[in-house]
């Protein structure tokens, strides 16, 4: 498996004398023991479909993004297109509570371009459109309570 850490850093734990120790505290909250060290992680964003995340330690946010070895074997093969399909909703990363939203129907929207807020775990987070597109549709309200994975904006 091979991570890259901000764009800039690739970690391979091939063969690697990769050893820690990692328990889930709480949602999206781990603890860490890694070369002597006590880390605590926060899960800022999860986007499975893309293998990315956003961790948080020590007030210091990491994107990483994973590949393992079927997706080596795709990039391999030229078959790696088929993962990067354009999505076409925006769901909740989480539980929590919408604050606001920053768009309206028919809106064109950057890819990166803030649409929406979060409040989960007495933290806003700003969500962020994964594509460029048009707002087809949006399926919540101003403080309406969301699941995790549930839609929240969909794009034509």
């Amino acid at each position: 498996m091979k991570a890259r850490v901000n764009e800039r850093f690739d970690f391979s734990f091939e063969g690697n004398d990769f050893s820690w120790d990692c328990i889930e505290v709480k949602e999206g909250r781990f603890h860490i023991l890694f070369k002597g060290q006590s880390l605590v992680a926060d899960v800022i964003e999860a986007n499975t479909n893309q293998k990315t995340f956003i961790i948080r330690i020590n007030n210091n946010n990491y994107r990483v993004q994973i590949k393992d070895k079927y997706d080596e074997l795709l990039l391999s093969l030229g078959m790696d297109i088929l993962n990067n399909q354009k999505e076409s909703d925006i769901k909740a990363p989480m539980p929590g509570r919408v604050l606001d939203i920053m768009l309206d129907i028919g809106a064109s929207v950057a890819k990166g371009e803030s649409v929406l807020v979060l409040e989960a775990m007495k933290m806003e987070n700003v969500i962020k459109s994964p594509t460029d597109g048009v707002v087809k549709r949006i399926t919540v309200e101003k403080n309406q309570a969301v699941e995790k994975n549930e839609v929240l904006i969909e794009f034509e």
